[in-house]
């Protein structure tokens, strides 16, 4: 096939648009600053060469370009890949976007081989390749970094097995639970974001690239070829829908809400269990942070800003949606503002994730070592869980097994604790005969009940707060995480 001859991109690093030859006046200084994204999409400029390139080896197998064009191709790419890795390349506002500037650097670099570069292709399908790429690399690594939270999570929960944490429901105390079993909660949560991360993947590695504007294009494409190269798994089907679709986005972004709240989440307890009314753990001075007023504050910042960056989060979901919800096929002006809500969310979402990591499970020297990280304050969590009666679902128990319908049980330890309550004790310091007073089924075998060790163990069941079951869950954890 004939090498086509292209003039819409002549003199592009010269002119102020690609399209500049239709209009009679130039765009205003205001609108130019307006419409321009080079501002924030220069971060794409690896997913941009790179897609360029695959689509200049397409163009050249299939005869639309000549091999020295792709060569000059190649070597103009090398050298603008150089440059914007050492910071001397020059973006201009006046070429709008990542796209066009490296575009005309290239024509700049290599003549008609670089106008020749954007043959059967579209600013819209390029922008949704670019974006692609960029996301497929960035969720790799929020999936190494959701793993790592885990694997800090699990390496704590493993030291704590047997510390008593008062489990709360409504924030009251409740029943007693191993603190390791409440902190393997958290990585259950984070395995599932950890899943939805590998399944929505797959959905953003699907190439758009050949689409062109919207319809698609009458030059020979090989897009099979371009998607292995670029390493897809798929290829976007309908080329209206290729440039216009940005549910993988939204999907991301969604995703990301989802870590945010379980982030959240966690950092709430933090900061609950580090104030003097918890007194639970301790964090390292290199996460908290002193008042300006107040020379014995030790405030857990971090914990807190990451709870209030879910905010921001959550907020760009909802902007994404509200991007998407009104518009028509195809390609619309207002897919521009997808970027930076996107951005941000990968920027947050990273940044949460490894320091979240590091406060909880400290930092990891080269020899593997942790140093650092939270430190729990084992008598506090069991004082607390005394102070709450949380063995009394126990002693319902307990005379269950000993024959007592269950709701019965429940009327008999409410009255038990009722008088605990009245004399300042725990069910546990209450005489044998006192008990006994209650339901004469009572034993001395029940104080082994009352325990809050006694409780743990009782809880021997798939999934319980038991040390036997925990311990088997921390294992487990380890060999899914490696």
């Amino acid at each position: 096939m004939s090498t086509p001859s292209l003039d819409h991109l002549d003199q592009l690093d010269k002119k102020s648009q690609a399209w500049s030859a239709l209009f009679s006046e130039p765009m205003s200084e205001l609108v130019k600053r307006y419409t321009s994204s080079v501002t924030f999409d220069k971060r794409l400029w690896r997913a941009d060469i790179a897609g360029s390139l695959a689509h200049a080896d397409m163009l050249a197998a299939q005869g639309i370009i000549g091999p020295q064009d792709l060569a000059d191709i190649q070597r103009g790419m090398a050298q603008i890949h150089s440059e914007i890795q050492g910071g001397t390349f020059e973006w201009k506002l006046d070429l709008e976007d990542v796209h066009l500037n490296i575009e005309a650097r290239l024509t700049t670099l290599v003549g008609d081989a670089g106008k020749r570069l954007h043959t059967g292709r579209s600013r819209n399908d390029q922008v949704a390749t670019d974006v692609r790429l960029w996301l497929r690399d960035e969720i790799d690594a929020t999936a190494a970094l959701l793993d790592d939270m885990q694997r800090a999570l699990v390496f704590v929960a493993a030291q704590h097995v047997e510390v008593i944490l008062p489990g709360f429901t409504h924030l009251q105390v409740a029943q007693p639970v191993s603190f390791a079993h409440h902190l393997l909660a958290y990585v259950e949560m984070f395995s599932r974001d950890a899943e939805r991360l590998t399944d929505l993947r797959k959905r953003v590695n699907r190439l758009p690239l050949g689409a062109a504007a919207l319809a698609g294009t009458s030059y020979p494409l090989d897009r099979e070829r371009v998607a292995r190269t670029l390493g897809f798994e798929g290829i976007c089907q309908n080329s209206l829908d290729a440039v216009s679709d940005r549910d993988f986005a939204i999907e991301f972004t969604s995703f990301a809400t989802l870590v945010m709240v379980h982030v959240s989440r966690l950092a709430e307890e933090i900061v609950v269990w580090m104030s003097q009314n918890f007194g639970f753990i301790n964090l390292s001075d290199r996460y908290c942070t002193g008042s300006s007023i107040m020379p014995q504050k030790r405030n857990p910042d971090v914990a807190e800003l990451a709870r209030g960056k879910s905010g921001r989060v959550v907020g760009h979901l909802m902007g994404l949606i509200t991007l998407m919800k009104g518009q028509p096929l195809a390609y619309n002006k207002d897919n521009q503002e997808d970027k930076e809500p996107l951005f941000d969310t990968v920027d947050t979402v990273k940044d949460t994730l490894r320091i979240m990591a590091e406060m909880i499970g400290g930092e990891i020297a080269a020899d593997g070592s942790r140093t650092g990280g939270l430190t729990v304050k084992k008598e506090a969590m069991e004082r607390a869980a005394l102070r709450g009666y949380a063995t009394a679902t126990d002693l319902a128990d307990y005379l269950v097994k000993k024959g007592l319908p269950f709701r019965d049980a429940h009327e008999v330890v409410a009255h038990a604790v009722k008088t605990a309550i009245a004399l300042g004790q725990d069910l546990s310091e209450l005489p044998l005969a006192t008990l006994q007073g209650f339901d004469a089924r009572i034993g001395a075998d029940v104080f082994e009940v009352l325990s809050l060790t006694g409780s743990l163990n009782a809880r021997n069941v798939l999934g319980g707060t038991a040390p036997v079951q925990v311990r088997a869950q921390i294992e487990r954890h380890r060999a899914r995480l490696g």
